[in-house]
């Protein structure tokens, strides 16, 4: 049996902030994880690809309000950044 992804422990050493900003982040970013993995089933951000990320950001926030996208957008870099992937998004 598989353990679950810790993106807490995975996110880890790119947090930054206060206490709200740092939870805000890892919400958002199992949010990210829970969408990709049941729409590519791809449950850890190693497997992901930018595509996938591009998916979620274009598809599930489309109605959602400008900050939103804006945190989730910051969220998605931190993602990037941990991977050691150059990814840019613009939204």
């Amino acid at each position: 049996m598989n353990k679950p992804f810790d993106m807490e422990l995975f996110l880890a050493g790119v947090l930054t902030g206060s206490h709200a900003t740092r939870q805000r982040h890892l919400r958002q970013a199992k949010n990210i994880q829970a969408e990709i993995e049941q729409r590519w089933q791809r449950d850890t951000p190693w497997d992901w690809r930018r595509k996938h990320v591009t998916w979620f950001l274009e598809h599930r926030l489309n109605r959602r309000s400008d900050a939103t996208r804006y945190y989730y957008l910051l969220t998605v870099r931190l993602l990037a950044r941990r991977l050691e992937k150059t990814w840019v998004f613009n939204l």
